[in-house]
Protein backbone atom coordinates (compact mmCIF):
# COMPACT_ATOMS: atom_id res chain seq x y z
CA UNK A 1 0.00 0.00 0.00
CA UNK A 2 1.36 3.34 -1.32
CA UNK A 3 1.99 6.30 1.26
CA UNK A 4 1.69 10.29 0.85
CA UNK A 5 5.37 10.65 1.50
CA UNK A 6 4.85 14.86 1.94
CA UNK A 7 4.65 15.38 5.36
CA UNK A 8 4.84 18.62 7.76
CA UNK A 9 8.44 17.62 8.30
CA UNK A 10 9.71 17.50 4.43
CA UNK A 11 11.13 20.60 3.20
CA UNK A 12 10.46 21.98 0.25
CA UNK A 13 12.82 24.63 -1.66
CA UNK A 14 11.08 26.12 -4.80
CA UNK A 15 13.32 28.38 -7.65
CA UNK A 16 11.18 30.97 -7.48
CA UNK A 17 7.80 32.60 -6.08
CA UNK A 18 5.52 35.15 -8.18
CA UNK A 19 4.22 36.12 -4.86
CA UNK A 20 3.78 35.50 -1.43
CA UNK A 21 0.23 34.61 -1.61
CA UNK A 22 1.13 31.82 -4.12
CA UNK A 23 4.22 30.52 -2.21
CA UNK A 24 5.38 26.51 -2.13
CA UNK A 25 3.26 25.66 0.84
CA UNK A 26 -0.01 25.84 -1.42
CA UNK A 27 1.82 23.25 -3.34
CA UNK A 28 0.64 20.54 -0.77
CA UNK A 29 -2.18 22.03 1.88
CA UNK A 30 -4.72 20.07 -0.30
CA UNK A 31 -6.75 23.59 -1.65
CA UNK A 32 -8.02 23.50 -4.81
CA UNK A 33 -7.88 27.52 -4.39
CA UNK A 34 -4.42 27.60 -3.56
CA UNK A 35 -1.35 27.16 -5.88
CA UNK A 36 2.21 27.62 -5.84
CA UNK A 37 3.00 29.92 -9.34
CA UNK A 38 7.11 30.45 -10.68
CA UNK A 39 8.41 34.10 -11.50
CA UNK A 40 8.47 34.88 -15.28
CA UNK A 41 11.66 32.81 -16.70
CA UNK A 42 13.49 35.79 -17.46
CA UNK A 43 13.19 37.82 -14.13
CA UNK A 44 15.18 34.74 -12.73
CA UNK A 45 17.52 34.53 -15.46
CA UNK A 46 15.42 31.86 -17.44
CA UNK A 47 13.98 27.93 -17.31
CA UNK A 48 14.67 25.60 -15.64
CA UNK A 49 12.35 25.98 -12.53
CA UNK A 50 11.54 23.38 -10.01
CA UNK A 51 10.67 21.56 -6.28
CA UNK A 52 12.96 20.65 -4.22
CA UNK A 53 11.92 17.98 -1.61
CA UNK A 54 14.15 16.81 1.31
CA UNK A 55 12.34 14.16 3.68
CA UNK A 56 13.17 13.31 7.13
CA UNK A 57 13.73 9.93 6.62
CA UNK A 58 14.27 7.66 3.91
CA UNK A 59 11.24 7.15 1.51
CA UNK A 60 10.82 5.05 -1.96
CA UNK A 61 8.53 7.19 -4.27
CA UNK A 62 6.85 4.86 -6.68
CA UNK A 63 4.18 7.44 -8.00
CA UNK A 64 3.98 11.71 -8.65
CA UNK A 65 0.78 13.06 -9.11
CA UNK A 66 0.34 17.33 -10.30
CA UNK A 67 -2.05 19.41 -11.00
CA UNK A 68 -1.50 22.37 -12.99
CA UNK A 69 -2.92 25.03 -14.30
CA UNK A 70 -4.42 24.64 -17.94
CA UNK A 71 -1.28 27.13 -19.89
CA UNK A 72 1.65 27.19 -17.14
CA UNK A 73 2.59 23.63 -17.54
CA UNK A 74 5.75 22.28 -17.12
CA UNK A 75 5.94 20.33 -20.40
CA UNK A 76 9.34 18.68 -19.49
CA UNK A 77 10.04 18.00 -16.15
CA UNK A 78 13.12 16.13 -15.25
CA UNK A 79 12.98 13.97 -11.68
CA UNK A 80 15.99 13.42 -9.99
CA UNK A 81 16.73 12.32 -6.68
CA UNK A 82 19.88 11.59 -3.93
CA UNK A 83 19.97 8.47 -2.33
CA UNK A 84 20.33 8.26 1.74
CA UNK A 85 24.00 8.17 0.66
CA UNK A 86 24.76 10.20 -2.38
CA UNK A 87 25.67 13.91 -1.72
CA UNK A 88 25.26 14.26 -5.76
CA UNK A 89 21.72 13.93 -7.21
CA UNK A 90 20.92 11.55 -10.03
CA UNK A 91 18.56 11.56 -12.95
CA UNK A 92 15.96 8.93 -12.21
CA UNK A 93 13.76 9.77 -15.38
CA UNK A 94 11.64 12.50 -17.45
CA UNK A 95 8.21 13.03 -17.58
CA UNK A 96 5.73 14.52 -19.76
CA UNK A 97 2.49 16.84 -18.31
CA UNK A 98 -0.20 17.42 -20.78
CA UNK A 99 -1.22 21.54 -20.69
CA UNK A 100 -4.20 20.75 -19.09
CA UNK A 101 -6.17 21.66 -15.56
CA UNK A 102 -6.48 17.94 -13.98
CA UNK A 103 -4.22 15.20 -11.94
CA UNK A 104 -1.74 14.04 -14.31
CA UNK A 105 0.30 10.82 -12.42
CA UNK A 106 3.17 9.22 -13.28
CA UNK A 107 4.71 6.19 -11.94
CA UNK A 108 8.55 5.97 -10.43
CA UNK A 109 10.73 3.02 -10.23
CA UNK A 110 13.07 4.30 -8.01
CA UNK A 111 15.15 1.24 -6.31
CA UNK A 112 16.62 2.84 -3.06
CA UNK A 113 15.26 4.80 -0.42
CA UNK A 114 16.00 8.45 -1.14
CA UNK A 115 16.66 11.03 0.91
CA UNK A 116 15.81 14.06 -1.59
CA UNK A 117 13.70 14.55 -5.25
CA UNK A 118 13.54 17.71 -6.88
CA UNK A 119 11.27 17.96 -10.13
CA UNK A 120 13.03 20.38 -12.92
CA UNK A 121 10.85 22.03 -15.43
CA UNK A 122 12.74 22.51 -18.35
CA UNK A 123 9.99 23.91 -20.25
CA UNK A 124 6.63 25.31 -20.01
CA UNK A 125 3.52 26.00 -22.00
CA UNK A 126 3.67 29.67 -20.70
CA UNK A 127 5.19 32.11 -23.20
CA UNK A 128 7.09 33.74 -20.01
CA UNK A 129 8.18 29.93 -19.01
CA UNK A 130 5.88 30.39 -15.78
CA UNK A 131 4.96 27.38 -13.80
CA UNK A 132 1.99 27.02 -11.49
CA UNK A 133 0.84 23.36 -9.71
CA UNK A 134 -1.83 23.79 -7.48
CA UNK A 135 -1.91 20.15 -6.01
CA UNK A 136 1.36 18.18 -5.91
CA UNK A 137 1.37 14.68 -3.96
CA UNK A 138 4.29 12.22 -3.82
CA UNK A 139 3.35 8.64 -2.75
CA UNK A 140 5.18 5.34 -1.77
CA UNK A 141 7.02 2.98 0.82
CA UNK A 142 8.64 4.37 4.23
Amino acid sequence: MLTRLITTDTRIKVSSTLDSSLGKSCLVDGSPETCWTSQQAHIIQGLPQYIQLSFSSPVTPRRISLTFQGGFVGTTCVVITRSQDATSWQELTRIYPEDVNRAQIFDLTAGEPLKGMKLVFEESSDFFGRITVYDLMIEGEV
